[in-house]
């Protein structure tokens, strides 16, 4: 196993996410690397650092240990993110950090089953303690509703062809490692899958094994009841999904104006949202970072700032 995870984006999330004293959420700890260079830039700030990877937990806890007790930890999906929040006192939060990306533990476990590269389990859990493994979950799946799951978090244009040939595996039993996924895609389109074909098929399953579509839609309606008046929260994604969820949810006015029982007046604005944009156009890496560290190349980084109540 390769060793810690390298944070991406790293100057430019503290840029955006230093926001002076006060207490700072890292809803997905992993490594713990954009942690431990916040708390350090900013010798007044504390942090709730969560993750649902319980490994992720114990060796971020070790690396943040120096910081004694300006650092809090919690293990919990975005979902379980309020309970956390409130058993560590409920502060508002001067900013919040959601990294939406796997950490190089996750992937080069071969255990883990999050990678085509390697053999293992098809198991694609974040934490291997709830729910069951995608090798077995895949087997009650219909095929339309697997194609649906491709086409929305893994953008594949052929995913009902893909679908069927998944699905009648999964229900053969003979999809029980990433090897068997490999062998059954490549089987059904004749010949061998570009790499990054194969990784939006691992992607797309991840992502729904882990309720992550849901769990973002959660985090996101609950942040700005939790962030202070000029609060920030910055956003990394690595999928064109999950950052068109963040532009849209987090605009600086909805689309719409709240009552639909009354048309617009003219020249009418629809009320402020939330959120102040910070940066109008994604941040994403540069040449010299995806050289150092390829798995950067499909970040894109948003910042927001709460605005006054």
């Amino acid at each position: 196993m390769s060793g810690r995870h390298e944070p991406v984006l790293l100057a430019e999330t503290l840029a955006f996410l230093r926001n002076g004293p006060g207490l700072y959420l890292d809803a997905t700890l992993g490594d713990g690397g954009h942690a431990e260079a916040l708390l350090d830039a900013e010798p007044a700030a504390r942090l709730l650092g969560c993750d649902r990877d319980a490994a992720a937990l114990a060796g971020s806890g070790l690396r943040l240990a120096r910081f004694g007790a300006r650092v809090s930890l919690a293990r919990a999906t975005f979902r379980e993110l309020p309970l956390a929040h409130r058993e560590a006192g409920a502060e508002l939060l001067a900013g919040a950090l959601l990294d939406l990306g796997l950490s190089s533990r996750q992937i080069d476990d071969p255990a883990r089953g999050m990678s085509f590269t390697t053999e293992g389990p098809l198991d694609l859990r974040m934490d291997p303690d709830r729910g069951a493994p995608a090798s077995a979950r895949l087997s009650a799946l219909e095929p339309e509703a697997l194609a649906e799951i491709l086409r929305e978090h893994g953008d594949l244009r052929d995913a009902s062809r893909l679908a069927r040939a998944i699905a009648a595996a999964a229900r053969d039993g003979a999809l029980a490692t990433t090897r068997d996924l490999v062998g059954v895609l490549e089987r059904a389109v004749g010949g061998r899958l570009h790499p990054r074909r194969l990784a939006q098929v691992f992607q797309a399953l991840r992502i729904w094994i882990n309720g992550e579509a849901e769990d973002l839609d959660a985090v996101l309606t609950w942040l700005p009841g939790v962030v202070r008046p000029g609060g920030v929260m910055v956003t990394i994604a690595y999928h064109s999904g999950e950052d068109r969820r963040i532009k849209q949810t987090c605009r600086t006015r909805p689309l719409v104006f709240p009552s639909r029982r009354r048309p617009p007046v003219p020249g009418e604005r629809p009320p402020e949202g939330p959120w102040e944009v910070l940066n109008p156009r994604v941040v994403t890496p540069t040449h010299h970072e995806v050289a150092r560290n390829p798995r950067a190349r499909s970040a894109r980084l948003r910042a927001f700032r709460r605005n006054a109540a």
